[in-house]
């Protein structure tokens, strides 16, 4: 009998300060580029929506936003270990704009956003090089 390839009890668990810190970082480039367009005192929903574009659209292909990329982080399907695809993407973009939805945490770390959309957020290897 094969053994499977992937084991997502195996990958080390990203962490609330990391997860925060990438999610930050998110925010902030939401902010810059909807402001160029849009006054966030006047209008305040461009980097909401920004950031649901960029989440989805990043997470969805690549597993990765800049913010994530930089604190060295990846969300990956639980099912392979691969990107989760663009609708599950989505669905976790609009429930972590919502705000709550990530604080609430499993004993993996996983927020609600991720158990919804099938996801881990886990860190990346050191490099050796």
């Amino acid at each position: 009998m094969a053994t499977p390839t992937f084991n997502p009890a195996r990958m080390e668990m990203g962490g609330f300060l990391r997860r925060l810190a990438a999610l930050l970082i998110d925010w902030a480039l939401c902010e810059l580029i909807a402001a160029a367009y849009a006054d966030p005192r006047v209008v305040p929903w461009p980097p909401v929506a920004l950031l649901i574009v960029i989440n989805t659209f990043f997470i969805g292909l690549f597993g990765q936003t800049p913010g994530l990329w930089l604190a060295r982080l990846r969300c990956i399907s639980y099912v392979d270990g691969g990107a989760i695809g663009i609708g599950k993407a989505f669905l976790r973009a609009v429930l972590l704009a919502l705000f709550i939805p990530p604080l609430i945490m499993d004993p993996q770390q996983r927020g609600l956003h991720d158990r919804v959309a099938g996801s881990y957020v886990v860190r990346l290897p050191r490099s050796t090089t």
